[in-house]
């Protein structure tokens, strides 16, 4: 298959007296003119990015002399599940493999970002400081190469997250290879996928419960408390700092004669109990709702509820009030409680005639 006008050589030799001279030295050969049939654009597209390797320098490779850690991923979704394959490779010649197996629904281009950030954290724990990273995705190339701009929010995520990993090396290479060089981490991947994934016993396997980039709740405990009735008596005990108001300021040191403070907790002498425990408004809120309908909890009326957290060693101002105030909003206790029969209004006597 030629685009040159072989067809007039090999069919009309007489055209020009040099050509005869090529027909003749091409008669020896058994050569027959064939058209060249239409190639379509995305054919020579996919051809062209197949076998154009694209390099993506995160640092200055100038010191060639020192060797590099090689690390091919890949990452793979299907019906059956998702998964990352990742292959690390050191300078002295040991080769690591590991498949991650998500625990989640994820996209083909997710998994691909999955396991570029999967390699580059075991990388990083090997504390690996020159990485060649290899992959057979244009899109994750493209956006760490920062040849492309992200679209969609995980995308950015993930480009973000990549970003933020890249301080921890010295040199980070991330290059664009054909898929079948790439062979190994592809079949890792699809291993990561398969539902017998639990008896493969030679190569090492993980799992993962959520995407890297999704966000976990963390409430912080460390926040300063805010004011609430226990912190006059706190002040007072800890600091000897009393309310500007005289009034108040002798209400507190008569009523925390009651109170106690132990390793910052603040306790109220009891009667018949040992010292109970104080609880800001939001603990309370919590003890209350553990005890009438936790585990253990039995839906009980509203002063059975007060003793039980008086028992259990608790106590604030509004305990009887806010276990009542919780029964009467509780759902199951008002569609299971018993049905009043009183009248709603007084009873008319009414005399026979």
């Amino acid at each position: 298959l030629i685009d040159k006008p072989l067809r007039q050589v090999l069919t009309k030799p007489d055209t020009s007296g040099r050509l005869i001279k090529w027909s003749v030295e091409l008669g020896e050969y058994d050569v027959n003119f064939e058209a060249r049939p239409a190639i379509k654009a995305q054919v020579l597209a996919d051809f062209v990015g197949d076998n154009t390797p694209t390099e993506c320098m995160e640092e200055d490779p100038s010191e060639s002399e020192r060797k590099s850690w090689k690390l091919s991923v890949d990452g793979s979704s299907c019906l059956t599940g998702s998964g990352v394959g990742v292959v690390l490779a050191s300078p002295s010649g040991w080769t690591l493999e590991y498949a991650l197996r998500f625990g989640f629904k994820a996209t083909n281009k997710e998994a691909k970002w999955e396991a570029l950030i999967a390699g580059l954290t075991i990388a990083k724990h090997l504390e690996a400081l020159r990485i060649e990273a290899s992959s057979d995705s244009q899109l994750v190339v493209g956006l760490a190469c920062r040849e492309y701009e992200p679209r969609e929010d995980s995308m950015a995520k993930y480009l973000s997250l990549f970003q933020s990993s890249k301080p921890a090396f010295e040199v980070l290479r991330i290059i664009k290879i054909p898929r079948a060089q790439n062979s190994r981490a592809d079949q890792l991947s699809k291993l990561a996928t398969v539902g017998e994934l639990e008896k493969n016993q030679t190569v090492m396997v993980n799992y993962l419960d959520r995407p890297t980039i999704s966000e976990i709740d963390v409430m912080d405990i460390d926040l300063p408390p805010e004011p609430n009735w226990m912190t006059p008596f706190i002040n007072w005990l800890k600091d000897a700092i009393l309310p500007e108001d005289p009034v108040e300021a002798r209400k507190s040191v008569y009523r925390a004669n009651k109170f106690q403070l132990r390793e910052g907790v603040l306790y109220k002498r009891s009667f018949s109990f040992p010292w109970l425990r104080c609880l800001a408004p939001q603990e309370a809120d919590y003890a209350l709702k553990e005890v009438h309908e936790g585990v253990c909890g039995n839906h009980t009326g509203g002063k059975t509820l007060s003793h039980k957290l008086v028992r259990q060693g608790y106590n604030w101002p509004t305990l009887h009030q806010d276990a009542v105030d919780l029964v009467r909003r509780c759902d199951k206790c008002q569609r299971n409680a018993n049905i009043s029969r009183r009248p709603s209004q007084p009873l008319t006597s009414i005399t026979a005639p």
